[in-house]
């Protein structure tokens, strides 16, 4: 990707712009309803933000809805070349084959499983670009399905998850290399079960994206998973949902009520429903936990676009 520029009062650093695997829409647009124009909208002020490319993210929808929404993406990649958005770089469905228990702000009613695929359903594709989803490999037909995708050229990255260590391991041979938003919506760590957070740790050949709004996650164990991981495997990402950009208030997402207050989201079941960072908030983060500018560009840039197969010199 060729945005290029300066970002942060007080980091003054030239990079190449920030790819974003994982947003869900910003200034009052949200992906899963959103026409091109809006995506477009969308893709301007990720720009001002620095991002250079981005994965427009799909929560759990009806067929209807995904069929509209996939029909927009395709439209606003045929219209962005020349502009000064943020180039969309293809889409991510976070979370149709996951597992109930974990859903976090996503509707377990339109959760499938592998028996709908082994039936014949298929998620819509767009007509070109990067295909990337989110999916806990112990749903029934998990690993059939991991097999699948990735035959098919998806992305598959594991999370709303309580995978045991074997179904992991199971899904990390049929192809799915990557976690989504480290930490949560996960199991955790304990001193007697790995858990999917020890197995994404300890596993080499895994990468993670993580939400660095300090929210989400605490900063040292942002520390600590940067640490263990190492740079080279940690992508930053921002979970944005439509209210960023709008300031704190009570905004209709996803079939209810959810409030920002002091920067942090709550739907009307008292989970987190997504951040309302953007990535130049997640660099500024990290910057100040002291990581380097080169760690930063590896974590914002370049680790982002070997996990999706994006070229930075597109």
């Amino acid at each position: 990707m060729s945005h290029n520029g300066n970002f942060l009062d007080d980091h003054r650093v030239l990079v190449s712009g920030f790819i974003d695997l994982h947003c869900h829409g910003a200034v009052g647009v949200d992906v899963n309803g959103a026409t091109a124009v809006e995506l477009l909208s969308v893709g301007e002020f990720l720009a001002s933000k620095g991002v250079a490319a981005w994965l427009p993210t799909l929560v759990p929808d009806s067929d209807e809805a995904y069929m509209r929404v996939i029909s927009a993406i395709d439209e606003a990649m045929e219209r962005q070349a020349g502009t000064a958005a943020a180039q969309i770089a293809g889409v991510h469905y976070e979370g149709i084959f996951a597992n109930e228990k974990m859903c976090g702000a996503l509707r377990p009613q339109f959760f499938r499983d592998g028996r709908w695929l082994a039936d014949g359903g298929r998620l819509p594709k767009l007509k070109r670009g990067v295909h990337m989803t989110t999916m806990a490999p112990e749903i029934d037909g998990g690993i059939d399905v991991v097999k699948h995708l990735v035959s098919d050229d998806w992305v598959v990255s594991i999370g709303h998850t309580r995978a045991n260590v074997d179904t992991l391991d199971a899904a990390f041979d049929a192809g799915a290399r990557h976690i989504t938003h480290f930490y949560n919506a996960m199991t955790g760590i304990h001193h007697r079960d790995l858990g999917v957070a020890g197995w994404a740790l300890t596993k080499k050949g895994v990468s993670i994206d993580i939400i660095a709004d300090g929210i989400h996650v605490e900063p040292r164990m942002l520390k600590l998973a940067c640490g263990q991981k190492g740079v080279d495997d940690v992508c930053l990402i921002s979970d944005s949902v439509a209210p960023t950009g709008l300031g704190d208030g009570k905004f209709e997402l996803w079939g209810e009520t959810v409030e920002v207050v002091n920067g942090r989201t709550r739907n009307e079941r008292g989970s987190i429903a997504g951040s309302v960072i953007t990535m130049m908030d997640a660099v500024r983060q990290m910057l100040e936990l002291g990581y380097s500018e080169d760690d930063v560009r590896k974590m914002a840039c370049e680790n982002p676009a070997r996990v999706a197969g994006i070229s930075l010199d597109a």
